[in-house]
């Protein structure tokens, strides 16, 4: 039977101070980790190596926090036990507090975990593209720029190609992708909508739709006048007479502006229903159902005229004669 060697007090000694020395360690990194630190509430990691792609968090603008050669270490040890994961590529959602502050051990954990971030975006009807493509580019960080660029290489109409509707995408989304997906999503639905209606689809046709619903959509006071005002713009159509609508001058970035005696007298362009017969080449905006549904199927009715009462809807008139009673009245 093999004799159990005494352990000498040098040993002893050397193990306690080894011991010391990890609690020290652990200790030291606990407090690390829990140091308060400010950061975004999310964070891009680019591609790369990832010394490469954490040097890019470093050299960020405050308060996202510096990444250093510690911070380096404790991710690899992390990945190595399998406690984390290694960072990927994308945008990563941090937990902060309200005042943007969050523990350095909970930070580089977040980052470990590389959630995809999404986000939402609504286009409501009646909104211009020029409004919508600074949205999009505000929510995920492109360039308007860019967006243009796509949107009018590729799509088939100035204004008013995008379905109005809340879209989904994760932050990182290339301008291409984003823009592609959005105009061939519309155009599909376009093409499924115009032959459930109609029965056939044809974008030239299908673009007069646009024009007329996207004027109903700026001049109706709700759904059921819809119908009514598109009964005016085929009555005034038919009769040679200019729409004269101001809906048709909140086009591209004069959307949410007021039109005055000013503007009608100085805009010269083809959405001017005031100066210029017909309808305007483009939509002025985008399109919601009820709209479309009403450019198509218009109301039959002997009205010309309608004005805004105080209550937010129209009074529709017969006459010019009619019309100008109405207006003192409201």
């Amino acid at each position: 039977m093999a004799k159990r060697t005494a352990t000498s007090p040098i040993e002893k000694k050397g193990r306690n101070i080894l011991l010391e020395m990890a609690l020290i360690i652990a200790l030291s990194l606990l407090f690390y980790l829990s140091i308060p630190i400010k950061s975004y509430a999310i964070v891009y990691i680019p591609k790369g190596a990832l010394k490469t792609a954490l040097s890019h968090l470093h050299a960020l603008e405050s308060p996202t926090p510096p990444i250093n050669t510690l911070d380096l270490w404790i991710l690899r040890l992390m990945s190595a036990l399998h406690l984390w994961h290694t960072p990927e590529r994308g945008y990563v959602a941090i937990p902060i507090s309200p005042n943007n502050t969050t523990t350095k051990g909970d930070f580089l954990h977040a980052l470990s975990l590389s959630k995809v971030v999404y986000k939402d975006i609504t286009l409501i009807p009646g909104e211009t593209l020029y409004f919508f493509l600074r949205h999009l580019a505000k929510v995920f960080h492109l360039k308007v720029e860019d967006l243009e660029q796509v949107y009018n290489a590729k799509a088939l109409w100035a204004d008013g190609a995008i379905v109005p509707d809340t879209y989904r995408f994760t932050l990182g989304i290339s301008t291409q992708n984003l823009m592609g997906y959005l105009l061939k999503h519309s155009q599909e639905h376009y093409q499924k909508l115009s032959e459930q209606l109609l029965g056939n689809y044809d974008p030239k046709k299908w673009q007069q739709t646009l024009i007329i619903a996207s004027i109903i959509q700026k001049e109706a006071a709700n759904a059921a006048e819809m119908p009514l005002i598109a009964g005016v713009i085929y009555n005034r159509l038919k009769r040679h007479m200019p729409l004269q609508m101001d809906g048709a001058l909140n086009y591209g970035a004069y959307a949410h502006s007021k039109v005055t005696h000013e503007r009608i007298a100085t805009d010269n362009s083809p959405y001017n229903t005031y100066k210029h017969k017909g309808l305007p080449k483009e939509p002025v905006g985008s399109v919601g159902l009820d709209a479309i549904k009403a450019a198509l199927f218009p109301a039959k009715t002997p009205f010309l005229y309608f004005v805004k009462t105080k209550g937010g809807t129209h009074k529709f008139s017969v006459n010019y004669k009619e019309h100008v009673r109405a207006i003192p009245k409201f």
